[in-house]
C-alpha cells in the first residue's frame, strides 16, 4: 500500500538536500497510515513460512506472531519518536549517538540493507506477478524497478496520487483473502521454518526493527514525538500481525505442497485477482527503501541531490533483483536483526538519558567511541544465542559461532530469543557507560 497524503500545509516535495528546511505537518492519521501502508506487504506473508511451528497448534504460531509484532512495534515507535523532535533523517540522528564521523558506519550498513530490501521487494513483486500471469519474471523485475525509482524522484507528489486509489484496493484485497481463508479447514502445518517459539518471534521482530534506521526519514515530518510514536507503532504493529497471520492461515488452508505462501494465496478462489492488487501496490515498499538509501547517503555527502542518488540505487536494486533468489530471505532477516536490534537498544538508552536539547546532530558532533562497545557486544550476544548465516561465507560463519557456543557451554537449542538477549545486553552496557555521566550533570 502507498504512503498517506501530507496535509495541505506540507511542502510540495521532500527536501532535495540536507540544507533544505523540513516541514512537520503530519498528524496522527497520516503517520498511522504511513506505517500501516508500509506494513501491508507481500513480504510479510511470504516470511510467514519461516515462523510456522511445524506440527504444533496454529494458536502457538499466532501467539509468536503477536508477541513479535508487539515487541517490534514498540521498538519502532520508540526509535521513530525522537525524529519528530530533532527534525533530521535517521542517519543524521545517529550523529548524536556516535559522532559525525563514526555515524558513517551505521550509514554504510543501512545503505546495504536498504538496497537489499529494495531488491527483495522487487523480487517479490516480480515473482508473484510472473506466477499469477504465468509469464517470465524478468519483465516484471524491470518494470517494478523503473516504477519504484521514478517514485523516489518526486516521492511526496507520487504517493499523494497513489494514496487516493491504491489504499482502498489493497484493503479490499486483504479482507477478501482473510474471508476466503477463514472459510477453509485450518489444520496444523506439518512443515515449518521455525525451530522454536522464540526463533519465530525473532523473525517477526526483524520486520519492524529493519525500519529503525529508516524511520526518522519519515517521522521527522510528524507534528510531535507522541504522534510519531503512536502512529508508527500502532500502524506497523497492526499491519505486521495481520499480514503474518494471513500468511500462516493461508499455509494451513492451501499450502498442501511445501511452504510456498504465494502459491497458497493463488489457490484461494479469485486469489489471482487479490494477489495482483497487492502486487500493484507493493511498489511503494521498494520506493521507500530506494528513497531512504538516498537520504542515508546524504549523511556523508550532504550536498548530493537525492534524486541522482535514487536513480543509482534503483538501477543497482533492479540489476540485483534479476539474479537474487528469495531463498536468501531468511538468513538476511536474521542478519539484519543481529545488526540493528542492538543498535536500537544503544540508541534508545542514549537518547533518553541525554538531557533534552543536548542531542548534537551537527557537522561537528563529537565522537563517542565508547558506545561502539555495547553495539558490538549486542551483536556478539545475538550470534551466541542464535548464529546467523552470513551471505557469501557459506556455513563457515555459522559453524564458527556454533563453536564459540560450545566453548561457552551455550546449548545450540537454547530456545531463547536472540533479539531480546541482544537488546538487553546492548541496553545494559549503554546504561553502564552513560548513566554515571548523566547523574553527574543533574542539578
Amino acid at each position: 500500500m502507498s504512503t498517506p497524503v501530507l496535509d495541505a500545509r506540507a511542502s510540495a516535495e521532500a527536501p532535495v538536500t540536507l540544507a533544505e528546511p523540513v516541514t512537520h505537518d503530519l498528524g496522527l492519521r497520516d503517520v498511522f497510515g504511513l506505517w500501516a501502508n508500509l506494513g501491508i506487504s507481500l513480504l510479510l506473508p511470504v516470511a510467514a513460512a519461516f515462523v510456522v511451528l511445524a506440527g504444533r497448534p496454529l494458536g502457538t504460531t499466532l501467539l509468536a506472531v503477536a508477541v513479535g509484532a508487539l515487541i517490534g512495534a514498540v521498538l519502532l515507535g520508540l526509535t521513530a519518536a525522537p525524529a519528530a523532535r530533532e527534525r533530521v533523517p535517521a542517519m543524521v540522528l545517529l550523529r548524536g549517538l556516535l559522532g559525525r564521523r563514526a555515524s558513517a558506519l551505521p550509514t554504510g550498513l543501512n545503505v546495504l540493507q536498504c538496497v537489499g530490501w529494495a531488491t527483495f521487494e522487487i523480487v517479490i513483486i516480480a515473482e508473484a506477478a510472473s506466477r499469477a500471469l504465468n509469464a517470465p519474471r524478468w519483465p516484471f523485475v524491470i518494470a517494478a524497478g523503473v516504477l519504484a525509482t521514478a517514485m523516489a524522484l518526486r516521492p511526496l507528489g507520487v504517493v499523494r496520487v497513489l494514496a487516493r486509489f491504491a489504499v482502498w484496493a489493497a484493503l479490499a484485497a486483504v479482507v477478501y483473502l482473510f474471508v476466503r481463508v477463514l472459510r477453509e479447514p485450518l489444520p496444523r502445518v506439518e512443515q515449518g521454518g521455525a525451530g522454536s517459539f522464540w526463533s519465530a518471534v525473532d523473525i517477526v521482530i526483524a520486520l519492524p526493527v529493519s525500519w529503525f534506521p529508516l524511520a526518522a526519514d519519515y517521522t521527522r515530518h510528524a507534528r510531535d514525538p507522541r504522534t510519531a510514536f503512536v502512529g508508527s507503532a500502532a500502524g506497523y504493529g497492526l499491519a505486521t500481525f495481520v499480514m503474518f497471520t494471513l500468511g500462516v492461515l493461508a499455509l494451513s488452508a492451501y499450502g498442501t505442497v511445501g511452504l510456498d505462501v504465494i502459491d497458497a494465496l493463488l489457490a484461494v478462489p479469485l486469489g489471482l485477482l487479490a494477489v495482483l492488487v497487492l502486487v500493484s501496490v507493493e511498489v511503494d515498499e521498494a520506493f521507500a527503501n530506494i528513497y531512504s538509501t538516498a537520504v542515508s547517503a546524504q549523511n556523508v555527502a550532504p550536498r548530493l541531490d537525492r534524486r541522482m542518488l535514487a536513480v543509482v540505487v534503483g538501477t543497482v536494486a533492479t540489476v540485483l533483483a534479476l539474479a537474487v533468489d528469495v531463498v536468501s530471505y531468511e538468513p538476511f532477516l536474521f542478519l539484519l536483526g543481529a545488526v540493528f536490534v542492538p543498535l536500537a537498544g544503544v540508541f534508545l538508552v542514549a537518547y533518553y538519558l541525554v538531557p533534552r536539547g543536548a542531542w548534537n546532530t551537527s557537522d561537528d558532533a563529537p565522537a563517542r567511541p565508547a558506545l561502539l562497545l555495547p553495539w558490538a557486544a549486542g551483536f556478539v550476544a545475538y550470534q551466541l544465542t542464535v548464529p546467523t548465516f552470513f551471505l557469501g561465507t557459506g556455513a563457515g560463519w555459522t559453524a564458527w559461532w556454533g563453536a564459540r557456543q560450545a566453548d561457552l557451554g551455550i546449548s545450540a537449542t537454547n530456545g531463547l530469543s536472540a533479539s531480546l538477549v541482544s537488546l538487553t545486553v546492548a541496553s545494559l552496557l549503554t546504561t553502564a557507560v552513560l548513566l554515571p555521566g548523566a547523574l553527574a550533570k543533574r542539578p
